[in-house]
């Protein structure tokens, strides 16, 4: 590793988090897990593989490209694109083995006009429905008989029927009812037609876990995977957090009372400081809003101080630390512990927002969730008592 900053992602959790939402699941029910935004910020492939490891039966991107790289590197299950694909890469997605979602007739007619048979194999689709998210789908009986005629083509082959809940995170549950009952309207479309539809699902992550009643046929699990769900709303179910955050001290200095520090002048010394410069930034994805947020240094918590800056930023040290010293953005140190969902919950964002935000830039390191817990703790430890391990545990955590 040759920078002094890398995320850490625990497989173990992401298997175990997908564990745990089967275990709340009807034994019918199938499980896709979204890897799309390259896992969410976790490593798609890395993700793929540990959801595969837990059992799920399906995958989901969002597009194209992101299919593509998952069969180029040996991903074979079951994989739908969540956002609807061009024509004229109709082919491209039947030679590889993809489910593409529909949202119109219209698509069909000009599809056919390129590709009037598959002769290379069935074209797998499912159709996506819109019954209040206002994003893509089909809205009304009239445009769903207008599609009809073309899934009745002998090499389609309607996988599945779907649609997304805009509040499902939510503690006001009426509009979700709303969108759920719309849902059922739309499904005796589908049974009414004479298709033979495999999959009938509505919930993703929030809704699969609070209410699951709704799970039909299929849920669609992205953000909880990785650990993110509304937590204060499912009590029954517990999942962990898979990424943590660090970086190191690359610079401390002492700050006198007035100095200024930061673009613009952003923030001037109450009183004699120690201020800690860290090697993230806002191209990292760490972005100028994470200003006042905190980190964890030495197992105690600093503050962020002035403009976030392009590939560093500064924090306010409780006392003069060694450079090198340990940082850590998300994650635990000691008894002390930051998550995204804290991290989301004042900019009011979604915790997803914050890991899909990391850039290349930042290495993705995988671990399993004991040896990392055992390893950063321990190196706080030392560091709160006196300084004495630091180099030994630096070298462990590059050779993670």
């Amino acid at each position: 590793m040759l920078r002094d900053t890398w995320a850490e992602i625990s497989l173990s959790r992401i298997r175990e988090n997908m564990q745990t939402i089967r275990r709340t699941l009807h034994p019918s029910v199938k499980l896709m897990a979204v890897v799309k935004a390259n896992g969410y910020g976790h490593g798609d492939l890395e993700s793929a593989a540990a959801a595969e490891s837990a059992g799920v039966d399906y995958l989901a991107v969002a597009y194209l490209e992101e299919a593509l790289h998952l069969r180029a590197s040996g991903i074979k299950l079951p994989l739908l694109i969540l956002t609807p694909i061009k024509p004229e890469l109709v082919q491209m997605a039947l030679e590889h083995d993809l489910t593409l979602t529909v949202t119109s007739a219209k698509w069909f007619a000009e599809l056919r006009k390129l590709i009037p048979y598959a002769a290379s194999g069935k074209l797998r689709i499912h159709v996506k429905m819109d019954t209040g998210l206002g994003r893509i789908g089909i809205r009304t009986q009239q445009e769903w008989d207008e599609l009809v005629p073309w899934l009745r083509a002998e090499d389609v082959e309607v996988d599945g029927f779907y649609t997304h809940f805009a509040t499902a995170g939510q503690a006001d549950t009426g509009f979700l009812e709303q969108q759920a009952a719309r849902f059922l309207e739309m499904k005796e479309w589908g049974r009414s037609s004479g298709l033979a539809i495999r999959h009938y699902h509505c919930a993703g992550s929030a809704a699969a876990l609070r209410f699951p009643q709704l799970a039909m046929d299929m849920v669609r699990i992205g953000a909880a995977m990785y650990g993110f769900y509304p937590e204060k709303l499912v009590r029954s179910v517990k999942l962990e957090p898979a990424l943590s955050l660090h970086s190191r001290l690359i610079q401390v200095k002492r700050l006198a009372k007035g100095d200024y520090l930061g673009y613009d002048n952003s923030y001037q010394a109450e009183e004699d400081e120690w201020i800690g410069t860290v090697p993230i930034g806002y191209a990292d994805g760490w972005n100028q809003r994470m200003q006042g947020t905190d980190v964890l240094v030495e197992g105690r918590r600093a503050k962020i101080v002035g403009k976030i800056c392009m590939d560093q930023l500064m924090i306010k040290l409780p006392r003069p630390c060694p450079e090198g010293t340990l940082v850590t953005l998300i994650g635990r140190q000691g008894a002390e512990r930051i998550t995204i969902a804290e991290l989301a919950e004042p900019l009011g964002c979604a915790q997803q927002e914050i890991s899909t935000s990391l850039s290349s830039r930042v290495t993705r390191t995988y671990t399993e969730y004991e040896e990392t817990r055992t390893l950063v703790d321990s190196m706080t430890l030392g560091l709160w008592n006196e300084h004495m391990i630091i180099d030994h545990a630096e070298h462990q955590i590059c050779n993670l």
